[in-house]
């Protein structure tokens, strides 16, 4: 072999090796730049201008929020959606930084709940973003301690692990804005309560610094278990907040129970409930007696007119208790003594001091 021919030879093999250890290099930086890098980028710099979050698994639950002005609303619902868990929701997708990377393979997938929604055996929940200009998406699979979990962006093979740790909810509920209502008691003067079954009553104050209502009527011969037996009823409205909300059905009209609540200040909340099964529903409506509360009563009219509310069975029970439920307890009739004397049986000694006709005659004293 000439010289030549060695000297490409050596010089080949030389080139072989470079670009092995090139290629080596990049993939090792390739890697290093992953870690740290953003999941779904351009994200953090667009959260203003999402329009549209999608949350969806394979069971096909569904949660839309849909944006309109600055508002957030649930589309399954109808409803506002709580804007700072929506917020929430989107700095920490915009945030979500990569830890490390995991599987490619798809049969690996369902141990990390990254597998597409398609199946409904999926775990894992696939999140749409959508922004003025450009969309996002992502699966968020099963946690890996309290500040990572796995992550995959749908159509992509590679998995990750990332953080920070992501807890979504397709279930539409769990977006709603809770705050319904709250009439703290401060204001409350009285209550009328007209149940659907059993006796009506009022709960009521003269002046607010009294600190218990007065119930009547009461039944004859009965009195409340304590001074404070219509708290329960009078502190409903404070703080009341919903679990689910639905269109209210103009063709059914279930029978009815209703708490009519008057403030000092002149506002009248009307509430109707009723149980559809294990769960509790009310409709409110309100007017005004007096221009200091007209503004509320028509704002309160504007949002919650035309809708049904689920709302904590505790506080609805407390909403509709009833007046027995107020009451003690009636003393228990004494029990009615016997007719007569038990006859002995038969063979039986008498009881008493008289003696047996058996019984030896007593001494005779001598004389």
């Amino acid at each position: 072999m000439s010289a030549r021919r060695v000297g490409w030879l050596l010089a080949a093999g030389l080139a072989v090796v470079a670009f092995a250890v090139w290629l080596s290099s990049r993939r090792h930086l390739e890697r290093d730049m992953m870690v740290g890098a953003l999941v779904l980028p351009g994200l953090e710099h667009n959260v203003n201008t999402v329009t549209k979050v999608s949350l969806r698994k394979g069971d096909g639950t569904r949660a839309t929020l849909q944006k309109g002005g600055d508002a957030w609303r649930v589309e399954e619902r109808g409803w506002p959606a709580d804007v700072g868990k929506v917020r929430k929701l989107l700095l920490d997708l915009g945030a979500l930084n990569i830890v490390e990377e995991k599987t490619r393979l798809p049969a690996n997938y369902p141990q990390l709940g990254v597998e597409d929604v398609s199946s409904p055996k999926a775990t894992g929940t696939l999140v749409d973003i959508a922004g003025a200009s450009r969309s996002w998406s992502v699966i968020i699979g099963k946690s890996s301690g309290a500040k990572s979990g796995y992550v995959r962006v749908a159509g992509a093979p590679q998995t990750l692990l990332a953080a920070p740790l992501l807890t979504v909810d397709s279930d539409p509920k769990g977006w709603l804005e809770k705050t319904l209502l709250d009439v703290p008691v401060a204001r409350v003067r009285q209550v009328e309560e007209r149940p659907a079954k059993g006796p009506a009553f009022t709960a009521a104050r003269d002046k607010k610094e009294q600190n218990d209502f007065t119930v009547s009527p009461l039944p004859k011969g009965r009195e409340l278990t304590s001074a404070a037996a219509a708290e329960p009823i009078t502190t409903a409205l404070g703080s009341l907040t919903l679990d689910d909300v639905r269109k209210a059905d103009p063709k059914s009209d279930p029978p009815a129970t209703h708490a009519l609540y008057r403030t000092f200040d002149g506002l009248e909340v009307d509430v109707a409930g009723h149980k559809d099964g294990t769960h509790a529903f009310i409709a409110i409506s309100a007017r005004s007696a007096s221009k200091d509360t007209a503004a509320e009563a028509e704002q309160l009219t504007a949002r919650l007119s035309g809708w049904e509310f689920e709302i904590p069975d505790y506080k609805y029970n407390a909403m509709f208790s009833p007046l027995e439920d107020l009451l003690k307890k009636p003393p228990q009739p004494a029990k009615k003594a016997t007719a007569g004397a038990a006859k002995p049986a038969k063979g039986a000694k008498p009881s008493g001091d008289a003696p047996s006709s058996d019984a030896a005659p007593s001494a005779v004293p001598s004389k």
